[in-house]
């Protein structure tokens, strides 16, 4: 995931899982942030969206960044995955409300604005997340390779599994814990 795009898609996830939680949500007479539905979210904000959102700015910090800018402190990458984290959480608080009456009007508008914005934008940046490379080799334009033929490509594949499962598992157990008395 480019720490680029990473909150947008942080605040899309954290909306579409408040959606997901609607039934604990209307049920809970609880601030927000103390329902399971909140725990469950942060978790997967912690154990799974950081971590993969992080990987990419650790080993790949070039292309996380769509060789935008060159070498940079590595206190931005952790200040960035940080913010790319917290996004879900928030995203999720920020459609509490809504999702508790269940108006899926705000909850889709919040959910699907970032990822309309990313999917804007993503013809401009295609050509850069298509190679792996140094800052240096894209635009130099030598010793690139394309991103799936590259151990970026297969970390690509890992990641996306990897978050696949953990949103899985956090609808199933939301769905679940929205089934069952508070």
């Amino acid at each position: 995931m480019p720490i680029v795009f990473a909150p947008l898609f942080g605040l899309s996830i954290g909306a579409a899982l408040a959606w997901v939680a609607s039934s604990e949500l209307a049920r809970s007479e609880r601030p927000a942030v103390l329902t399971r539905a909140f725990a469950l979210v942060a978790a997967f904000a912690g154990f799974v969206w950081m971590p993969v959102v992080g990987y990419f700015a650790l080993f790949h910090g070039d292309w996380s960044y769509l060789y935008l800018m060159p070498k940079h402190p590595s206190a931005i990458d952790l200040g960035l995955v940080l913010l790319a984290s917290a996004c879900v959480p928030g995203g999720f608080l920020l459609v509490v409300e809504p999702a508790r009456k269940r108006r899926s009007r705000p909850v889709a508008m919040v959910a699907g604005a970032p990822v309309a914005l990313v999917a804007a934008t993503l013809p401009l940046a295609l050509r850069r997340l298509a190679v792996s490379a140094t800052y240096a080799q894209f635009h130099g334009d030598f010793g690139t390779e394309p991103t799936f033929a590259s151990v970026l490509g297969k970390g690509v594949l890992v990641m996306a599994l990897g978050l696949a499962a953990g949103l899985l598992w956090t609808v199933m157990w939301l769905r679940r814990t929205g089934a069952s008395p508070p």
